[in-house]
Parts: structure tokens; sequence; C-alpha cells
């Protein structure tokens, strides 16, 4: 889908060039005109607008971008938290790829990992019974 979508934009960019470059060749041509009927006549020539053909062109030009830019773009991500989190849970990392296969570079993984890897519960009386005999111990061998 990815080689659609640039495919058409570069296509859109193309006639937006050509649109460009007609609208330029078009004002060109016409101060030359100009300037060859005010040398030949005293009344000054009115100005033209640009040709609608020109005036279409360029606004396909900008739908045809805007069509091949669209169809570029990933999918939306969910609004609300709890589904955004449920997507990440369910999918991980797969859930976040974009349209070349790679991981979206602000993909953070489980918000909620630093809760859920916590350590195990924890033996403070035990703890506290090492720490004494550590103590007796340190207390023998400076005697």
């Amino acid at each position: 889908m990815m080689l659609i979508s640039k495919s058409i934009t570069a296509f859109g960019s193309l006639l937006l060039a050509h649109a460009c470059y007609s609208a330029r060749e078009h004002s060109t041509l016409q101060s030359f005109r100009a300037a060859t009927s005010a040398a030949l006549t005293s009344t000054p020539a009115a100005a033209t607008s640009l040709p609608i053909d020109i005036a279409i062109e360029t606004v396909v030009a900008i739908l045809v971008i805007l069509v091949g830019l669209v169809l570029g773009t990933s999918s939306l991500r969910p609004i609300q938290w709890r589904e955004w989190a449920g997507k990440i849970e369910r999918e991980g990392e797969d859930g976040f790829k974009d349209n070349n296969g790679e991981v979206n570079r602000d993909y953070m993984g489980n918000p909620f990992d630093f809760i859920e890897g916590r350590p195990n519960f924890v033996d403070i009386r035990k703890q506290r019974r090492e720490f004494t005999e550590w103590v007796k111990s340190q207390g023998e061998q400076q005697k």
C-alpha cells in the first residue's frame, strides 16, 4: 500500500508542477503580448485571468496529492486510554507497526509494567533475624 500511495503522490506532484509551469508560461506570454500591444497602440491592454484549464489542473493535482497522502497514513489510535492500554496488552508491538512494518518510534510498551513487575513478598521478620544474627556475629568478632 505504501508504494501505491507514494506513486499517487508523485503523480499529483508532477501534475502540480505542470500546472505551475503552465501558469508561469501563460503569464509570460501575456506580459509579452501586453508589451507588444502597448508599443503598437496607445491603449493599455486588458489584464486576462488564468485560463480555466490551468485552474482545473491545479485543483485536480492538489486533490490527487491529498488522496496519496491519506492512503499512506497509518491507522488512527484509540482516543480513550483504556482502549489504547487494552490494545497494547492484547497486540503488543504488532499493533503499533506502521506501513513499512516497523514499530512506531513513540511506542513505549505497557505503561503499567512498573506496577506489574514489582518484587514478590518480602519477609521482614526473616530479614530482622538475619540482621540481628549478623550484628551479633560482628560483635563477637570484635572481642
